[in-house]
């Protein structure tokens, strides 16, 4: 099950990306993250990982499974027997880029948790891209 949500943000991708790699200060960009705790040191990289609290809900071991610099972060975390990858993609345009956020959910009960949680994962991954918009454009 995939939710996802794009925007087109007024500010260079590389004022975007510094935001996404920046995860502790999430809590400080969408209401959707509580606290975010780097378990590592140093840039981001392929096997960093970070424990996330969530309003309403335990925190969870998220682990970077895939960077390519500048352009896509991606991480993943098990829930209730459930993969989740979350991503954030970065596409420049010209003096402005595109900014998709994607969450997929796999495993054996993703379906039904996709029908009882859906509209608030898209609900909230729209929210965090909106945080991602409003602080980058206020950066740029």
């Amino acid at each position: 099950m995939r939710f996802e949500d794009t925007v087109t943000i007024d500010a260079p991708a590389e004022v975007v990306w510094g935001l996404t790699v920046d995860v502790t200060s999430w809590p400080t960009i969408t209401p959707t993250m509580t606290r975010i705790d780097r378990l590592d040191e140093g840039p981001i990289h392929v096997g960093s990982s970070a424990r996330v609290k969530q309003p309403r809900q335990t925190a969870a071991v998220w682990t970077v499974t895939r960077l390519d610099e500048g352009r896509e972060f991606t991480w993943q975390t098990r829930r209730m027997g459930m993969t989740m990858i979350g991503s954030h993609r970065i596409e420049p345009d010209g003096e402005h880029c595109r900014n998709t956020l994607t969450l997929d959910v796999d495993g054996p009960g993703s379906v039904l948790f996709g029908r009882l949680f859906g509209r608030m994962l898209q609900s909230s991954i729209a929210t965090e891209n909106a945080g991602f918009r409003a602080r980058a454009q206020s950066l740029a």
